[in-house]
Parts: C-alpha cells; sequence; structure tokens
C-alpha cells in the first residue's frame, strides 16, 4: 500500500522541470489571446453603449415632445373644463327664467281670469240695470236723466276697458322683457356653443408647412457693381436717406446677400416679429438656422443671417413688447452672437428702456428647438419651450414660444405667454427684435 504514492512521487519529481517549462511559454499565448479577447469586447462595448446612448437620447426626445403634447392637451382641457363651467351657469339661469316665466304667465292667466269674470258680473249688473231703468224710464225717467244714466253706462264700459287694457299692456312689457332675458341668454349660450366647436375645430397651425424666407433675385441686371453696393444692414439704408419701413436686399460682409424687413423708423434690421399666432414658431433646427415665415408679417430671419449681422462689429438688440391694455415698451442690450460652433451662443448686456430685463438668465446660453437641445441647463417642457430659443431653466419668457388663440372668455389669455416674476403672468399681443450696430447712434421713435 506504501509503494504506489512513492513512486507516483517520484515520478512526478522527475517529470516537473519539463512541465514548468511548458506551461511559461503558453501562459504567453495565452495572455495574447486573452488580449486580443479583451481588446474585442472593448470595441464591442464601445459600439454598444454608443449605440444605447443613441437610443437613449431618441426616447428622451420622444418623452420631450410627449411631455409638451400632453400640457398642450393639458392646457386645452382645462380651457373646456372653464368653458363647460360657463355653460352650466348659463344652464342654470337660463332654467331659472323659465321657472319665473311660468309663475308669470300663472298670474297673469289668473289675473285675465279675474278680470273677465269682474266683467261679467259687471255686464250682468248693468244688464239688469238697464232693465229696471227701462222699465222705470216710462213712467219716471225724463229724457235728459236717459242721457245722463247713458253716458254713466259708457263711462264705465270705458273705464272697464281701459282697466283691463292697462293690465294687459303692463303684462305684455312685462312678457315683453322676459321674452328679451331668454331671447338674450340663448344668444349666449349659441354664441358659447359656437366658440367651444371653433375651439375644437381651430385649425391647427402646428400642422401646416410654414413658408421659407424669399430668396435673394439674383438676375442679369444685378452686376457685381451693384452687388457690391448693397448695403450691409438696414442701418446704412437709414444713413443713405431711406425713411420707408420695407423689406430691402442687404449684404453683410460675410453673407450671400438676403431680404430683410427693415425698420425704418430707427434703421434697425427686424430679426423676430410676431402679431396674430399666424405663423408656427414650434421648428426644428433646419427652420431656425435658415428662417422662415412671411417678412411682411411674422418671421424669424434666420440664425446664420442675424450671425453674420453680429458678425460685422457689436451690435444693439432691441426688444419691443406690447400687452393687449398696455402701451408698447422695449429694452436694448448690447449684443454678440457666436457661430454655429458653440449652437449660436448669445451675449447680452443691458443698456436701456423702460422694460423690465427678462434676458438676463438667457445670456451665455445656447441656442435649442425641438429637436436639437444644444445642452442648456434642465427648462420645462411647457407652453413657453414649443418654440426654439436661448432656453434656461430660471428664464420665464421664450418670444418664440406658442401663440395662444382661445375664444370667448378665455380670449383675455390671448397671445405669447410671459413671465412677470412674483406679478404672476402676461400675454403678448406683439413682438419685434431687431438690431443696428453700437456706432449707429439712432434716436428711438415710437
Amino acid at each position: 500500500m506504501l509503494i504506489v504514492p512513492c513512486q507516483i512521487s517520484c515520478d512526478e519529481h522527475k517529470t516537473l522541470p519539463s512541465v514548468e517549462t511548458r506551461s511559461r511559454f503558453a501562459a504567453l499565448d495565452e495572455v495574447s489571446l486573452l488580449a486580443t479577447g479583451l481588446l474585442q469586447l472593448g470595441q464591442s462595448l464601445r459600439e454598444f453603449v454608443q449605440k444605447t446612448k443613441g437610443q437613449i437620447n431618441d426616447i428622451v426626445q420622444k418623452l420631450n415632445i410627449f411631455d409638451r403634447s400632453f400640457y398642450q392637451l393639458s392646457a386645452l382641457a382645462s380651457e373646456i373644463k372653464v368653458e363647460e363651467e360657463e355653460l352650466k351657469k348659463t344652464t342654470v339661469g337660463l332654467k331659472a327664467s323659465n321657472e319665473e316665466i311660468k309663475d308669470l304667465s300663472i298670474q297673469i292667466n289668473t289675473k285675465v281670469d279675474s278680470i273677465l269674470q269682474e266683467k261679467s258680473r259687471l255686464q250682468n249688473k248693468v244688464e239688469g240695470l238697464e232693465e229696471r231703468l227701462s222699465s222705470m224710464s216710462q213712467a219716471l225717467v225724463t229724457s235728459e236723466q236717459v242721457e245722463e244714466i247713458t253716458a254713466l253706462k259708457v263711462t264705465i264700459f270705458t273705464s272697464e276697458y281701459a282697466l283691463l287694457l292697462k293690465a294687459v299692456k303692463e303684462q305684455r312689457i312685462q312678457l315683453n322683457q322676459q321674452s328679451s332675458k331668454i331671447k338674450m341668454l340663448e344668444n349666449k349660450l349659441a354664441t358659447n356653443m359656437q366658440q367651444q366647436e371653433t375651439i375644437e375645430k381651430l385649425p391647427d397651425i402646428s400642422s401646416t408647412e410654414v413658408p421659407s424666407l424669399p430668396p435673394f433675385q439674383f438676375s442679369e441686371s444685378v452686376n457685381g457693381s451693384k452687388l457690391m453696393n448693397l448695403p450691409l444692414d438696414c442701418s446704412e439704408l437709414f444713413n443713405r436717406g431711406e425713411r420707408i419701413s420695407g423689406v430691402y436686399a442687404i449684404k453683410p460682409n460675410t453673407s450671400e446677400p438676403f431680404m430683410a424687413f427693415c425698420d425704418m423708423r430707427t434703421g434697425e434690421t427686424v430679426i423676430q416679429r410676431r402679431t396674430d399666432g399666424s405663423i408656427n414658431f414650434d421648428q426644428n433646427w433646419e427652420k431656425y438656422e435658415s428662417g422662415f415665415g412671411d417678412l411682411q408679417g411674422e418671421f424669424w430671419l434666420g440664425l446664420k443671417r442675424v450671425h453674420s449681422l453680429s458678425a460685422q462689429g457689436t451690435s444693439i438688440l432691441h426688444i419691443q413688447l406690447e400687452e393687449w391694455k398696455q402701451p408698447r415698451r422695449s429694452i436694448e442690450h448690447r449684443f454678440e452672437l457666436e457661430g454655429p460652433q458653440t449652437n449660436y451662443t448669445i451675449h447680452l448686456t443691458p443698456l436701456s428702456g423702460d422694460l423690465q430685463d427678462f434676458m438676463s438668465n438667457n445670456t451665455g446660453m445656447s441656442f435649442s428647438t425641438k429637436d436639437r437641445d444644444s445642452g442648456n441647463q434642465p427648462h420645462h417642457n411647457c407652453i413657453q419651450d414649443t418654440g426654439g430659443w436661448w432656453l434656461n431653466a430660471f428664464a420665464a419668457t421664450n418670444l418664440n414660444g406658442k401663440y395662444l388663440r382661445p375664444k370667448g372668455r378665455l380670449e383675455r389669455k390671448k397671445g405669447i405667454q410671459c413671465g412677470r416674476g412674483r406679478k404672476g403672468l402676461c400675454f403678448l399681443k406683439l413682438t419685434q427684435i431687431s438690431v443696428r450696430p453700437l456706432s449707429s447712434a439712432v434716436p428711438i421713435r415710437t
């Protein structure tokens, strides 16, 4: 029993050096193979992480779109609920009026019946008196007394008729007043119903195609010298003596010629204008970069063009806002807009104006749209964020946000929603943003 272990131990001792030698060279091959495998695994993991990151970004983008849509639906549901409450109140008023009319009709019928009964009783009494008088008149009553009795009879009938006519006239006036109230309530109810249908059937401008801005038209008559003579911006046109506001061709130093609206009250190039919500500003990055809308109405000039204006030197950004029951107010900032490499980061320094500086939290922010979040601080997916803007979590106003267009009693909430800080919300009827060079000392005229 002790021979076998000894023999095995001796054999192992004899072969041990050769096993160790083979293991050393085999380990190097295995390490090389393992390193190659780990490298391939790392590359696969990297590709998987990049793919997963892209999928997560797509999901986040879709969730943002869903949040915006859900908020819009919630706002619309709230508006419909308010209208529903108004309709309920109107219906209660109509029911109360109907009850009043029923009671009034019963009173009128009772009064008419009593008048008719009184008339019948008086008629019977008069007829009895007539018979007695006629029998007595033959012997006792003179002709003069007969005339007096006849006159008295006429007076009684006239008075009775006048009283009845007066009562009927008063009842008719009351009925007409009640009918007018009912008609007014019915018209109000019909108007509310039509407004409700209008809200439900209101065309969704978000689904319509927004027009691009008209390009500069090159023609044979436009030669090199004419191109060179094009103004750098609207302020140069102003300095040349132009005083009629409208659409002109301009050519900044680093840009191709393009059409722009010039406000010749101030010699400024208008980069944004909103007046009635006719243009949907909830557009993608490409649209905000190239521009969209109608230069004679609502439009956004385009980030590329605004950058070309800013690149010519320090500029002034002039913002004008008008609420529904307030005069137009404005504020000016020293303005610089970086290029596409930084997603058009904006830099603002307030200068002057009678408007509170609501853009102070936007300075240093890059531009973002619904399909391209430029990595700004987290912001709320609410109505103000439905258009491209230099978004910031602490900024309460987005001048490219949704232009609300409710009807009826909710019309007071029409326009672009803005923030007043502790004073609550406001709704803007008009916005206009324009730029001019800092060196262009143009007096502000409203």
